[in-house]
């Protein structure tokens, strides 16, 4: 086992060692890694890694000054970061997106939402990964008891004015890339 600098532990990297050590897609549920062979433009070939993930629901739950986010700790980059609620669904579990929207939004902050509006669907990193999200605006909410997951029992939530959520972008406090792109979705769509 390897450590990071701020000391959090990093999975054991494999032995390349062996000239033929394999690379089969590696399964990490929800997700699939694979290397695909290619022929680029030119001509020349090449492997190109691809992470396959379900898509994933983004809710901006909007109150009347500003916006409900969540705070939790991100084990893959060893710091506790705020973003919007978001998340797929369970392993073998399916529905619709707007329903997924509605299920993350209570279950990470409690919170029950009248109407749900659909804004886009966008790709969180598409340079390497299938995954796309749908982001919804939540409004008309009701506030209740989040039901959280094991690995959500340290995230708290929170109102946030569009001040605080601004000054908390600049200030590196909102680095969640897909909720970026959801806020920057809103602000345009208005």
């Amino acid at each position: 086992m390897t450590t990071r600098n701020n000391g959090a532990p990093t999975s054991s990297e494999p032995s390349t060692s062996s000239p033929n050590w394999p690379r089969p897609n590696r399964r990490n549920a929800p997700g699939v890694f694979r290397e695909d062979r290619i022929r680029r433009p030119d001509g020349s070939t090449g492997i190109y890694g691809v992470v396959e993930k379900p898509d994933f629901a983004l809710v901006l739950p909007r109150w009347a000054e500003g916006f409900w986010l969540v705070e939790q700790f991100r084990y893959p980059v060893g710091r506790r970061a705020w973003e919007f609620p978001q998340g797929s669904w369970g392993h073998g579990v399916t529905g619709g997106a707007s329903a997924l929207a509605r299920q993350e939004l209570a279950e990470e902050t409690g919170l029950r939402a009248e109407t749900v509006t659909h804004l886009g669907h966008l790709y969180e990193a598409y340079g390497f990964s299938t995954q796309g999200f749908d982001v919804y605006l939540a409004t008309g909410l009701t506030e209740g008891e989040p039901d959280r997951e094991a690995t959500e029992q340290d995230m708290v939530h929170r109102p946030l004015t569009d001040a605080q959520v601004r000054a908390m972008v600049l200030a590196g406090e909102i680095v969640d890339a897909p909720s970026l792109a959801a806020l920057t979705l809103y602000t345009i769509s208005r």
